[in-house]
Order: C-alpha cells, then sequence, then structure tokens
C-alpha cells in the first residue's frame, strides 16, 4: 500500500500584511504631524529722518509707557482697557476728532499696546495720527 505523504503546512507568519500596515501607519502619521518651522527673524525697524512738523501744536499725546501704563496729555490713566482710552480721548477733545493724536510709544512696549492705542482713537474717528520716531544715529 502506497501511502500519501502529508504536505507540511508551513510554519513561517507570513509579514507582507505586516508591512503593508506599518507603511500605512508611517504615511499617516507623515501627514497628521504639524511641523513647526522655527525662524528667529532679524527685524531693523525703520528709522524717520524726515523734517519734524512744528505746524500742530494743539496735538494730543497719548504716552505708551514700557510697563503698559498710558499718559494723556500728563494724566495717567486708570487702567490700559480700550474703553478707557477711548472716554479719555472723548473728554480731552470734547468730541472734537479732527485734532491731532501724538502717539509715543517706548522702544521696549509690546506692539499690541501701540495698536490698542490706535485702535481706541480710530473708532473716536480721529483720522490724523502721528508715531513719534527718533533720529537714525550716525
Amino acid at each position: 500500500m502506497k501511502f500519501r505523504r502529508r504536505t507540511r503546512a508551513q510554519t513561517g507568519v507570513d509579514v507582507t500584511p505586516l508591512i503593508d500596515v506599518v507603511f500605512l501607519m508611517l504615511i499617516f502619521f507623515m501627514v497628521s504631524t504639524t511641523f513647526t518651522k522655527e525662524a528667529h527673524l532679524d527685524l531693523v525697524l525703520p528709522e524717520a529722518d524726515a523734517e519734524p512738523v512744528n505746524g500742530e501744536s494743539a496735538a494730543m499725546e497719548l504716552i505708551v509707557n514700557a510697563s503698559g501704563g498710558y499718559i494723556l496729555n500728563g494724566k495717567p490713566l486708570i487702567n490700559g482697557k480700550t474703553e478707557t482710552i477711548m472716554a479719555a480721548l472723548n473728554d480731552i477733545s470734547s468730541g472734537d476728532t479732527d485734532q491731532p493724536v501724538l502717539i509715543t510709544a517706548d522702544a521696549r512696549t509690546p506692539h499690541e499696546l501701540v495698536v490698542r492705542a490706535m485702535d481706541a482713537a480710530g473708532r473716536l474717528g480721529f483720522s490724523k495720527l502721528s508715531i513719534t520716531t527718533r533720529l537714525p544715529e550716525e
């Protein structure tokens, strides 16, 4: 009698589906990851070398110091909220929005505080805004 030999089953693990899953996960993580690009910019702020304008002597001066305080015509404001700045500008100008507003900010003042002062003046309708600059050092 002739017996058939049994074929041996492969005893290895088929890794092809495992490799497919790993590559799919790799693609998923590459696509879903946000890459942060950290770049440090060296900003050089412009300097104004134009002649100062002396014709506007009745300008309201709004000073923004480095600690975030606002001073309008020599009087410090209670806080730095936009509403407070608007109320002070409105009181000083008596509703006359044709007066020029001169904004003087410390070099270390955050940009947000200067924009807040400009926004308050703009909301009231002041269109003559000036920012104090310094002459370039030679």
